[in-house]
């Protein structure tokens, strides 16, 4: 089914780690030959392992190794996938290094026989989706995002590169097993009855209500068409605030192993969608209505700015470098639109899977009390819901956040 492991590949355990490092020359920089080195592992999401190794007399040199499994972590081995996406997570982070180094982590190498990635251990920062779920502020966030999204997203594209370059860089990213994960797991399974989807019970009534509506899975379609046939630029594939690393300082994001040709709405639209689960988890988690529309403030307001920035940026490294007369003003504003009119419908699809489908997340599914749990992911269903149907009228992204924040949850257990 997937190309055959090479002779050299074997996991790596804790016992097996430091004699990696010392094997390897890229490192003499940070390691010393046999160094006594500490090392945990700490691959809590769903398809690798995740080593952390530092110096015992230093644990500022310190590095991280990421390793692809020849099968799903979440699953187990009756799901296969590639380890050959370790290679393009790999090669993907070098572009997304010489287009935005300040947000991206530096790559020490790629090992194409152990199929590991050694990159920048972000010691000093934490994973975005933890702080966002304690109530953490982060005030350049929307400004690094921002640029982010538009020099990565903008410079891969037909905008950008030439007719050549575009095609071979497609070619090096086709991405079809992980593809195909996206493909299932956002825009098919949570629509129908599966066994793969888990939601909270209390959440049934509208989960089959959703199921059932067939307008709604129209447009479903018709972004599931676009992911699958839009080769607009090298997108990062995967780009939620678990894949964010964050401190007051500094936004790195990491983990691009999903990365392929595909619209640039949908890593725009898995930002926004992801601060919007946050912001329907603080429903129940923040109790004090004061403090709550303090947070969710800063919510709305992020996302209000981060497609400020982008929309600065893009201009900046995209349109203020193209033919005006192929791309005339017009035509741009009308790109512009419809990437907004993308972002909200891919970020809503994103935004329903987490609830209802096989992976969710921590800000909802995290909330201990069952009730609780149910009253977010119903007001994120709805929110959700909401702008994949609406997206279209949308002509600014302050029209997104108010059709948003208009929205609430609707206690479906309740009859």
């Amino acid at each position: 089914m997937f190309t055959e492991l090479p002779a050299e590949y074997r996991p790596l355990t804790l016992d097996t780690i430091s004699d990696y490092v010392y094997s390897r020359p890229e490192l003499r920089e940070v390691f010393h030959d046999g160094e006594p080195l500490d090392a945990v592992e700490v691959g809590d999401g769903n398809l690798n392992y995740v080593f952390k190794v530092w110096a015992k007399a230093d644990p500022e040199r310190t590095i991280v190794f990421k390793q692809a499994l020849p099968y799903l972590r979440l699953v187990g081995e009756d799901w296969p996938l590639p380890t050959d996406r370790a290679r393009i997570e790999a090669q993907a982070l070098e572009i997304e290094y010489r287009l935005c180094p300040e947000h991206t982590p530096r790559l020490y190498f790629f090992d194409p026989k152990m199929y590991v990635i050694a990159m920048r251990n972000l010691n000093h920062h934490i994973i975005m989706r933890k702080g966002l779920i304690q109530g953490i502020k982060y005030p350049h966030f929307a400004r690094h995002i921002g640029v982010f999204l538009a020099r990565t997203l903008g410079q891969t594209s037909d905008l950008a590169l030439d007719y050549r370059t575009k095609k071979i860089e497609v070619a090096r990213f086709i991405n079809p097993e992980l593809c195909k994960i996206t493909e299932d797991l956002i825009f098919t399974e949570p629509y129908r009855p599966t066994e793969r989807n888990r939601f909270h019970e209390q959440l049934r009534p509208q989960v089959e209500a959703l199921q059932a509506d067939e307008a709604l899975r129209v447009e479903v379609a018709k972004m599931k068409e676009k992911f699958m046939t839009h080769a607009q630029a090298l997108v990062h594939g995967d780009l939620h605030t678990g894949s964010i690393m964050i401190n007051q300082e500094e936004t790195v994001v990491i983990d691009p192993e999903f990365a392929y040709y595909g619209p640039m709405g949908f890593d725009i639209g898995a930002v926004i969608g992801n601060l919007l689960l946050n912001y329907a988890s603080h429903e129940v988690r923040t109790p004090d209505p004061a403090a709550r529309a303090d947070f969710r403030k800063y919510l709305t307001d992020t996302i209000i700015e981060l497609w400020g920035v982008f929309l600065g940026e893009f201009q900046r490294v995209v349109w203020d470098q193209v033919d005006p007369v192929n791309m005339p003003k017009g035509y741009q504003d009308d790109y512009m639109l419809r990437l907004l009119h993308d972002s909200a419908g891919l970020g809503a699809c994103k935004m329903m899977r987490r609830v209802i489908g096989l992976a969710g997340v921590e800000d909802i599914r995290g909330i201990p009390d069952p009730d609780d749990r149910a009253i977010a992911g119903s007001l994120a269903l709805n929110i959700a819901q909401v702008l994949i149907m609406n997206r279209e009228t949308f002509r600014t992204i302050e029209d997104l956040v108010d059709a948003a924040t208009a929205c609430r949850p609707t206690y479906p257990w309740k009859g």
